[in-house]
């Protein structure tokens, strides 16, 4: 971990809920690192990159920012890789440099297929701090509403 601290903003716009309460046991139980989960307002948006930094993974539903020693994971919906891409609009590359803000992927959560197709897909949108201590985040943000770019948290 850096030195400093690092303010990671939120990647859409919506209603920010505790980690625990991601209907997703990866997810809820930290498994792949602490922070704070967005229940995203319905319609199409673009996702933004939370930090700035090196995109080092983008997928169709989810994408990871580096940057300042912190890795930061944007998951698009739960159980969404099974949609093999479809509704997602990548805008970001591997490899890209990006700032806090930047156009990441659009979709429309909303749109997404519901229990009735048998997936069981969830709209929610994990925000994780990749690689910290479980428990390790903490956010003012909890139960109350975010636009894309506010703030959801700082590193310690």
């Amino acid at each position: 971990m850096s030195q400093s601290s690092v303010q990671v903003l939120s990647p859409c716009p919506g209603r920010v809920i505790a980690m625990t309460d991601v209907p997703d046991p990866v997810f809820a139980e930290e498994m792949v690192g602490p922070g704070v989960a967005i229940e995203p307002d319905a319609g199409r948006t673009t996702v933004v990159a939370p930090i700035a930094g090196t995109v080092v993974k983008v997928l169709p539903h989810a994408f990871v920012v580096l940057g300042d020693g912190v890795g930061v994971l944007v998951h698009l919906g739960i159980n969404t890789v099974r949609l093999e891409g479809e509704g997602f609009e990548v805008l970001a590359s591997q490899g890209d440099e990006v700032s806090a803000g930047d156009p990441m992927i659009t979709w429309d959560p909303s749109s997404l297929p519901g229990s009735a197709a048998g997936l069981d897909v969830s709209p929610v949108v994990p925000v994780v701090l990749m690689d910290a201590p479980k428990g390790s985040v903490t956010s003012d943000a909890v139960g109350g509403p975010v636009a894309a770019g506010d703030l959801l948290f700082t590193t310690a």
